[in-house]
């Protein structure tokens, strides 16, 4: 029996991660850092710099950042040295602290006309949009990154996540201290996330005599 040759399957759409870089988004460098405050700053962008400051020391998820809301970070019309936010994926709280720097442009964030009876911290343009989309603050992150001269493709929202974690354990070695504050049940997770690889051990290991 003859079997018919078939015709060739093509996909009729073009890979999403054709020309991309995928994989694991790198963390800002303290340069980097620096060199996006510096321009929110001259620019007078107070929602992006209370934005960026916040999104550094909270190391949040962008889905739990967009939703936090006024009192949590707000207490009795102060702004909260350290917080508490509850985790919109795993939901379960994790505590952060936040910085001088931080709290001075959340404090000027909050004196713009936009904030008056507002409930979100980062509230939508749009009446139907309580609060800016994770969508949103994905463009928000690639502007700020390419307006210091970084290639987009190869940083994203998780890179201002693990900025502050990178430097604390590139400091320190403390993986636990890592783990708390990026909120994961588990240490792979943590160790994963941050690519630890056997080299870094080694490094620790060499650091310990007994």
């Amino acid at each position: 029996m003859d079997i018919p040759n078939l015709p060739a399957i093509r996909a009729r759409r073009t890979a999403w991660n054709k020309g991309r870089i995928v994989g694991q988004k790198r963390p800002l460098k303290p340069k980097h850092v620096w060199a996006i405050r510096v321009r929110l700053e001259l620019a007078e962008n107070h929602r992006d710099l209370a934005l960026f400051n916040l999104a550094i020391d909270s190391k949040l998820r962008g889905c739990a950042l967009v939703k936090m809301k006024v009192v949590d970070i707000m207490a009795a019309g102060q702004i909260k040295e350290r917080a508490s936010v509850l985790q919109s994926k795993t939901k379960k709280p994790v505590r952060f602290e936040m910085s001088e720097g931080t709290r001075s442009s959340l404090e000027r964030w909050m004196r713009e006309p936009l904030m008056i009876g507002s409930e979100y911290l980062w509230p939508g343009r749009f009446h139907e949009r309580l609060h800016i989309s994770t969508r949103q603050y994905a463009r928000i992150v690639r502007n700020w990154v390419t307006s210091i001269g970084l290639e987009a493709s190869a940083y994203g929202t998780h890179s201002v996540r693990r900025t502050k974690v990178t430097q604390i354990y590139k400091k320190t070695g403390n993986l636990r201290a890592v783990q708390l504050l990026l909120g994961h049940t588990k240490m792979d997770s943590t160790v994963r996330y941050l690519g630890v690889e056997l080299e870094d051990a080694l490094t620790l290991a060499e650091t310990i005599e007994i």
